[in-house]
């Protein structure tokens, strides 16, 4: 039997504009070039004030830019609002990867994703976090979701799957082909100490952070963001 082609992508509402939160170029590569091949119009949200330091964040930020230009994409760039995500995720400083700070976390990129979209004109935004295999799609899900819900009937979440059909692995070839900087920890200060901590418990050094290239150094096992 003849293998089904895939479903062509499409919107929940059948929109043809998205805004896409994205945490970073390589999470975003594969998203960015799979909406703009299906015809659909996207322009990119950059609001990640979980990321540290300051020069970790426009690092993995001019990354984002430089292959948004290149496919021609708009970038819309939100504040660095690094303190009132330490006020938000006050109380959590020692939750695990994935627990309650995650969600709080979260929660509050997507807040000011789906206002920045309202505000906009869209009626659809999704987000690249989910592609990685370091992440709870079903907790992003739901933040997602709960976000849209605070303007039911103007905006929806995205929930699509991006890590199928290859997604996860297109991903790291997108990666080394665009020599993206590659991360080592998912972006806050919390993650930082954590891998660090894991790092030194193996024996092995702590991240020295602005260095590694996808095909530059040594193979890419996965990217975290």
């Amino acid at each position: 039997m003849a293998k089904k082609s895939p479903a062509p992508l499409a919107t929940p509402d059948g929109s043809q504009q998205v805004l896409l939160h994205s945490c970073c170029a390589p999470c975003a590569g594969p998203i960015m070039a799979d909406i703009q091949a299906a015809g659909i119009s996207l322009t990119i949200l950059f609001y990640n004030p979980n990321i540290h330091p300051q020069a970790e964040y426009e690092l993995r930020k001019e990354e984002n830019i430089r292959y948004a230009e290149e496919l021609g994409l708009p970038f819309i760039d939100l504040d660095y609002d690094k303190d009132e995500w330490f006020t938000r995720v006050r109380g959590l400083e020692w939750e695990p990867e994935r627990g309650e700070r995650c969600t709080v976390c979260f929660d509050m990129r997507f807040e000011r994703s789906a206002l920045y979209a309202v505000e906009h004109g869209f009626t659809v935004f999704t987000s690249t976090l989910g592609i990685s295999r370091w992440k709870d799609m079903a907790q992003i899900n739901a933040c997602g979701h709960r976000a849209a819900s605070r303007y039911s009937g103007q905006l929806q979440y995205w929930d699509y799957n991006w890590r199928k059909g290859g997604g996860s692995q297109r991903m790291i070839e997108i990666a080394k082909e665009k020599q993206f900087y590659q991360q080592e920890y998912c972006g806050c200060v919390y993650s930082l100490r954590d891998t660090n901590l894991h790092r030194v418990a193996q024996g092995r050094e702590k991240i020295v952070r602005g260095v590694k290239f996808y095909g530059r150094d040594e193979e890419a096992k996965g990217i975290q963001s």
